[in-house]
């Protein structure tokens, strides 16, 4: 049995867009985290994070590539929420937060967001902070167009 597509919804201004990412963001548990090694071999994960004071907060393990590659490089991170018809694609630089070193509040949203998993205490695991740089957001080719909703971390809508 084939299975047809239907007409796409009208496509959604850029207001719209900018507070259904944001909606994700608050409310979505998990993202694809995307970093490169310093040679250029890219690693794709999936993490747990937490929406907080603006910043998306990231935690692996030292060990882990992501946090190699984040560490040895610039911090450039490319996140990715939703699913390919509706995605939120966020550019963003990412910031190493030792354990001491977060915000009040970081560290029980950030568990509270993950369902009671807390990494803080085992030294083994690092969190980053990653601050967005641009956001890209459309659900299908309609939206193509005016899918930059964010640039150079200001929002444009």
């Amino acid at each position: 049995m084939t299975k047809t597509a239907s007409a796409p919804p009208p496509a959604r201004g850029g207001a719209q867009r900018r507070k259904d990412a944001l909606t994700r963001l608050e409310h979505d548990v998990d993202l694809w985290a995307a970093t490169a090694s310093p040679d250029g071999t890219p690693c794709m994960v999936p993490l747990s994070f937490a929406y907080v004071g603006g910043a998306v907060l990231l935690c692996t393990r030292r060990t882990n590539p992501t946090a190699r590659n984040l560490l040895a490089g610039a911090g450039r991170i490319t996140l990715g929420l939703g699913h390919t018809r509706d995605v939120v694609l966020v550019e963003a630089v990412a910031e190493a937060v030792e354990e001491a070193e977060l915000r009040p509040g970081e560290g029980e949203a950030f568990v509270a967001r993950t369902g009671g998993w807390d990494p803080r205490g085992n030294p083994a695991w690092l969190f980053f902070r990653c601050h967005p740089r641009s956001l890209r957001t459309w659900r299908e080719e309609n939206e193509l167009a005016g899918r930059l909703v964010m640039r150079e971390g200001a929002w444009l809508v």
